[in-house]
């Protein structure tokens, strides 16, 4: 653990190497972001990003249908996005920005922690998931960026989320 405190840091203000601040952003279809992720379906919970600044964030979509695997027992009687798949949306869409980061192209980002997570309004089928992450700290070993996910531009989750690297 105290090699983690050792490594350098980068702070997400370090990371705009364009020194006139104008970043490109790119758009990532599923075919990219299968390339990018290890998970598949039922788990893959990103359909696009649709903004993607490299080295700082990106911002996702995952359109919710009634016919997620999930629904048929979160709740019968209504069906409500469980919690914590809603947070592992926000993860999957900040691990597309750790992937992209110098050094880290073959690295797993696994969850080491999440904090001041809250949850605001219910997802349900029909709606549209806008997950956006922003890198806070990156370190060799270990990355904590903020995520929030909105739906309609109402806030349904936001918190911090940590991650742990290891060899792919």
């Amino acid at each position: 653990m105290s090699t983690l405190t050792e490594e350098p840091t980068i702070n997400s203000a370090d990371l705009n190497t364009d020194s006139t601040d104008n970043v490109t952003s790119q758009v990532l279809m599923i075919e990219d972001i299968q390339k990018l992720l290890p998970h598949r379906y039922p788990f893959l919970l990103v359909d696009r990003i649709i903004d993607f600044v490299p080295n700082k964030s990106a911002t996702g979509i995952k359109n919710v249908t009634f016919n997620e695997p999930f629904f048929q027992g979160h709740f019968p009687e209504r069906p409500i996005m469980p919690g914590v798949l809603i947070v592992e949306a926000m993860a999957q869409v900040g691990g597309i920005v750790l992937r992209h980061l110098p050094g880290m192209e073959n690295q797993l980002s696994l969850f080491a922690g999440i904090d001041k997570v809250r949850f605001r309004r219910p997802v349900v089928p029909g709606d549209r998931l806008t997950i956006t992450t922003e890198l806070l700290v990156a370190r060799k070993r270990f990355g904590k960026m903020h995520g929030r996910a909105e739906v309609d531009g109402q806030l349904a989750c936001e918190g911090e989320l940590m991650f742990s690297l290891v060899n792919l």
